[in-house]
């Protein structure tokens, strides 16, 4: 099988980290349930904590020996750290072989259930940061080059909080690269306030994490903003957890599955490819669960050229969010 490669490094704006063009998500592979569409069928019936370590060591060798050099896990992502801390001891790569992204601000609290009535709860204290950046150096040491607020909003204050930026800017100057991820209808907005976040004299925030995907567009002139000034933009659910692949059947996408067959290709491949093309974009996540799932992603890679002229899928953004709110942990 000829499985494609990701072709060399870019610079993640300007933090001077280097990294693919694809990178790997590890919020589907850390933990037994999540809100992708199909999960059931991807992942099977065996849930233990030693069969999910083992997929995910799968799909991480067969991401890195693809080229994939952009890692992406978080605090509450079940056991994701723990999982690539004992791939990278098992691959014993150099810490300059990868760049490992982390998120602090949501505590996973499923006890690997998959019918847990709460998977994650939210907590963006200073506080927590400090207990949560203590547990992620332990797993993952000096592989750790970019940490991440977990879901900034206006609402929470985690702007405005005096000790968290304090802490962020004392990390940024001991070569921390320091981000925050976005959700929500109002991404831009928590986009442009985190521009404006300044300490000792200079920009706080480095990298910028947002959903954008061929149904939830509206953060793209804020991503572009952000990366005119120097940030590095990631982009995250770029196939709207799931409901950009073939298997979903929702009417809201019926173009594009018939734009796909017609152009012998995958939806999940023109999905990925519309993101890539994006010229704000500097990483696009694959949240691949199976080898199979990421070599497919992988070929969106090829295809960046030719997805100019897809038809829009489109929504609303508090209807695309109200949705995604309702998607059920499978």
């Amino acid at each position: 099988m000829n499985v494609p490669t990701v072709p060399g490094t870019v610079n993640l704006g300007s933090t001077g980290l280097l990294v693919s063009r694809l990178g790997l998500g590890l919020a589907a592979l850390g933990r037994p349930a999540y809100i992708t569409a199909g999960r059931a069928d991807d992942v099977g019936s065996d849930r233990s904590i030693e069969a999910m370590e083992h997929r995910c060591h799968a799909v991480l060798d067969a991401a890195y020996d693809a080229g994939i050099r952009y890692l992406d896990t978080a605090r509450s992502y079940g056991h994701a750290e723990q999982f690539l801390a004992s791939w990278l001891a098992r691959r014993q790569l150099a810490p300059d072989a990868v760049v490992v992204g982390s998120k602090w601000g949501y505590r996973y609290v499923g006890e690997w259930r998959l019918d847990a009535p709460i998977h994650e709860v939210k907590d963006l204290s200073a506080a927590n940061l400090e207990r949560q950046l203590d547990e992620t150096k332990s797993l993952l040491g000096e592989y750790v080059r970019l940490f991440q607020i977990h879901s900034a909003t206006l609402e929470s204050g985690v702007l405005e909080d005096a000790a968290v930026l304090r802490r962020l800017a004392q990390l940024r100057a001991d070569s921390w690269v320091i981000g925050l991820t976005v959700t929500g209808p109002r991404q831009s907005d928590v986009i442009r306030r985190a521009l404006a976040v300044r300490v000792d004299g200079r920009d706080l925030f480095q990298v910028v994490q947002a959903t954008w995907n061929l149904m939830e567009t509206s953060a793209e002139a804020a991503l572009t903003e952000a990366a005119a000034r120097g940030c590095g933009v990631i982009v995250k659910e770029a196939l709207a957890n799931g409901r950009l692949t073939s298997r979903y059947a929702g009417d809201e996408t019926a173009l594009l599955r018939q734009e796909a067959t017609r152009r012998h290709r995958d939806v999940d491949v023109l999905a990925l490819a519309a993101a890539l093309a994006q010229p704000w974009a500097h990483v696009v996540l694959s949240g691949a669960v199976t080898v199979a799932q990421l070599h497919s992603n992988l070929s969106a890679l090829d295809a960046r050229d030719t997805v100019r002229d897809l038809p829009s899928v489109a929504v609303p953004p508090h209807d695309y969010w109200t949705r995604r709110a309702a998607l059920p942990w499978r």
